[in-house]
């Protein structure tokens, strides 16, 4: 089996250590990709602080672009050497969810065999079906999807969730349809890709709504067409007036209680409301059910954006070729992997878009 570093979570809310591990082979459905780049997502953070529990010691980091180093016996339409976005939605294809269009709630995704362990044999988990925190990873064929040579790979690996999870949001799970109205909670990394999906969907107006009049700036030049500060007195309020009416769909993008609380205000008649945003196990949010009952408004739970993503990450990809999809913009910082813990502080901070641990980074 190889050795390969990878950054290891061994404790919740303690800083991850980068360890010498072994990766097995690709079983007969997996593929082995050597990553050019993992971006840090907020689930990663949170999954480290222990809010949704899990094994340990784990690998954390789902998204990935690398090329392929190994195939399994019964892997087809690959070749080594190809450029691949690694995901972490493993399915089946065979299920109720698969079999009807949603793979991303696939209902027989159990676990793989051990992939990674320590010298001395210590099982660790590679978490999300991924463990991208890592120079390589073996991953499930279905995870994967093909992409051009000629895209920049620390920007390509954010197809494989910040982006197809925004965008999917308000396109899929939201089903946008041009000439409605928008509000979006949240315009950190999902957040400003659900603002440019809607964009391209064909939104009226779009209201992005944060903390920050930085992060408001920088959701205009996403797509939005107004921003509210959460700081103002009852912000729901400003979104209205400058809506003129409630918003046909309101994404709420950051998983935080409050703004779950609050996201039902904004809506209009008949409504939609988008759950993307996962606060940690246990917090509750609450609202007046009279309410969505008597508008006729909707609340849609949306998990990785209902993506297809042999379907929608080409899609996206080619938006990115012709300058339609902003993606480069969504970086705001390259790390190497021993830098890991300063990059994960560093998005805590909230100021961070997307920060990509690149694998050929100089030292």
């Amino acid at each position: 089996m190889p050795e390969i570093q990878a950054a290891v979570c061994t404790a919740f809310n303690e800083k991850l250590t980068i360890e010498t591990l072994h990766l097995r082979d690709p079983g007969p459905d997996e593929i082995e990709v050597t990553l050019d780049a993992v971006a840090i997502c907020h689930s990663d953070i949170h999954f480290a602080e222990g809010a949704w529990g899990g094994a340990l010691p784990a690998v954390y980091g789902h998204e990935a672009a690398g090329r392929v180093t190994g195939l399994g016996a019964r892997v087809t339409g690959l070749e080594p050497g190809t450029r691949v976005v690694v995901t972490l939605i493993k399915s089946c294809g065979t299920c109720q969810s698969c079999s009807t269009g949603r793979p991303a709630l696939c209902e027989a995704t159990g676990a793989a065999p051990t992939k990674l362990t320590r010298p001395d044999g210590t099982e660790v988990a590679a978490a999300m079906h991924c463990g991208a925190f890592a120079e390589r990873v073996v991953v499930d064929r279905s995870q994967v999807v093909a992409l051009p040579d000629a895209l920049p790979p620390e920007s390509v690996a954010l197809l494989a969730c910040g982006v197809i999870t925004g965008i999917g949001a308000v396109v899929n799970a939201g089903r946008l349809r041009p000439g409605e109205d928008v509000v979006v909670i949240g315009a950190g990394g999902v957040g400003l890709n659900a603002i440019q999906g809607a964009r391209i969907a064909g939104a009226r107006r779009i209201v992005a709504v944060d903390m920050t009049e930085e992060k408001l700036e920088t959701a205009k030049a996403f797509g939005a067409t107004h921003g509210v500060l959460t700081t103002e007195g009852k912000p729901w309020r400003h979104a209205l007036r400058a809506l003129g009416r409630g918003a046909d769909l309101v994404a709420v993008t950051v998983g935080a209680t409050k703004a779950y609380d609050d996201a039902p205000r904004y809506l209009g008649w008949g409504g939609r409301m988008v759950m993307v945003g996962m606060p940690e196990t246990g917090a509750t949010a609450s609202y007046e059910p009279v309410i969505p009952a008597f508008m006729g408004q909707h609340f849609i739970g949306s998990k990785m954006g209902d993506v297809v993503i042999s379907r929608d990450i080409p899609w996206m990809a080619d938006l990115y070729a012709q300058g339609r999809l902003k993606l480069d913009e969504l970086v705001s910082g390259r790390w190497r992997l021993d830098q890991i813990n300063e990059a994960i502080e560093d998005t805590r901070r909230g100021g961070a878009r997307r920060n990509v641990i690149v694998f050929d980074a100089a030292a």
